[in-house]
């Protein structure tokens, strides 16, 4: 995937003038966190949970190399092959010629963003093998020629509307006056379209929610059913996985799925949880007879031991995306890239540069949020400011960005006149809106009251409310 984080700015501001778009990240609010929430509610270990789920992978991060060849070598036992690829173009080269040894015409996908991340889609096509997604929120973006808006929840950006009239366009062999009004009569239409490609398909290439190191088994986690179609129907299955999502033992695996769909969808456990190990066996009815599992770097090992060692501990809930709220406002599209929110923020300079997605630390009101919902604790706040600080050293920040930092840094040094400069405005910007109590326009304030007004200020600023109220 081809990025365009460098202009996140203009990403944004696209996006906020998208009033679809608005209304169809408006129901976010209410749907992923709301749920959380009351999945969090009905357990009460849910946050020991959250400690055990954190401690199970930093001491797979502090023990790395030691449980991937503990799985590889159990992956060979179990009659799979490992495949270690350094970069992307490494991942890609492999998982080509496997289909090409396999004879592969079509290839069905199950959600993956890995495979985002390597562009495994259109290197496929240029090669003569069509990708077909299966997860339906995946389905509906790739007729569209979408990237995913969301980690969990591909279409999210969409709307109903949108979502039908894309299946007219695309699916013209059916009936033109079919009903398409209702979310199952869409469901419903794009099962049919899936189905036969499931079974036609020369090989099925999934992700992997976790690695497990004692049994070389992948876990595959959805709510559709669509992986376990993708990988026990055809004849190869390639499971494609970056290496931090190593855990060492099927009790590890299912600490953290009792955080995973609880932080993700809010429900207590997702509907479909499947362990694959190896190929099938002369006893099963189903199932690959070839088995490859491709281990993904791409800059993950740098990660190690930096100031963004612990961002390799996201399980890829999308919690932090959920409660974000500057991806509720302008969507996973605007950062340019595979990742998006808090996480994505994080992680992308990680692993296509700084100059490249400069603007993804600063996009982020550092409200904690992130942090606070993370079923695995990750500082992600932390991660943020150190981006930034990163920038500011390399004076890659913005001219007027820097001379502001500065500045707001006299003015801490010095007390007395940093009462003076903040009471002033203050006084100023409550006398004026002493009637209204809001504002709807303020000079340079236009990034808040296009949407939203400005609350005026009210009884005075924090410094002189704290000295009045702790007078001796």
């Amino acid at each position: 995937m081809e990025s365009t984080a460098r202009t996140f700015k203009k990403n944004a501001k696209q996006a906020l003038a998208d009033t679809r778009l608005r209304d169809a990240l408006d129901k976010l609010s209410d749907g992923f966190p709301a749920k959380r929430r009351d999945a969090a509610a009905r357990l009460p270990e849910f946050d020991d949970l959250r400690d055990a789920a954190r401690d199970i992978k930093q001491h797979v991060l502090a023990n790395l190399g030691f449980y991937l060849e503990q799985f590889e070598a159990r992956v060979i036992e179990a009659g799979g092959a490992v495949h270690w690829c350094r970069s992307a173009a490494e991942a890609r080269t492999t998982i080509l010629r496997i289909c090409k040894q396999a004879g592969a015409k079509t290839v069905t996908k199950s959600k993956s963003m890995i495979s985002e991340e390597i562009g495994i889609n259109d290197h496929l096509a240029a090669h003569g093998v069509e990708p077909i997604e299966t997860d339906l929120g995946e389905y509906i973006i790739q007729l569209r020629h979408e990237p995913p808006s969301h980690i969990i929840a591909p279409a999210i950006h969409l709307t109903k509307g949108q979502i039908a009239d894309t299946f007219r366009d695309k699916h013209r062999h059916l009936q033109a006056d079919r009903n398409l009004e209702e979310p199952r009569t869409l469901l419903e239409e794009a099962r049919g379209e899936l189905r036969r490609k499931f079974i036609a398909a020369d090989v099925g290439l999934t992700g992997a929610n976790m690695l497990v190191a004692e049994t070389g088994s992948i876990v595959l986690v959805t709510n559709e059913g669509n992986a376990d179609l993708t990988y026990s129907l055809p004849k190869t299955h390639i499971a494609l996985a970056s290496l931090e999502k190593i855990v060492p033992t099927l009790e590890d695996a299912t600490t953290i799925l009792r955080v995973l769909a609880r932080s993700a969808t809010g429900q207590d456990m997702s509907v479909y949880t499947t362990f694959c190990t190896g190929p099938k066996r002369a006893a099963d009815l189903d199932g690959p007879e070839d088995f490859h599992v491709v281990l993904l770097d791409n800059g993950r090992t740098k990660m190690l031991g930096s100031e963004f060692h612990d961002m390799l501990r996201c399980i890829r809930c999308g919690a932090c995306l959920n409660h974000c709220p500057v991806y509720k406002a302008v969507g996973g599209h605007a950062y340019g890239w595979v990742y998006s929110g808090p996480m994505g923020a994080v992680l992308i300079p990680n692993l296509i540069g700084l100059d490249e997605a400069g603007h993804l630390p600063n996009a982020s009101t550092l409200c904690g949020k992130c942090e606070e919902v993370c079923p695995v604790r990750i500082a992600l706040p932390r991660m943020l400011r150190a981006w930034r600080k990163r920038q500011f050293e390399q004076e890659k920040t913005a001219f007027v960005s820097r001379a502001a930092l500065k500045f707001w840094a006299a003015l801490a040094r010095r007390p007395w006149l940093y009462r003076l400069a903040v009471a002033a405005p203050v006084a100023v910007l409550a006398a004026l809106g002493r009637d209204k109590g809001r504002f709807r326009w303020l000079p340079f304030g236009g990034g808040w009251t296009t949407l939203r007004d400005l609350p005026a200020p009210q009884g005075g600023t924090f410094v002189s409310r704290w000295h009045k109220e702790n007078k001796p």
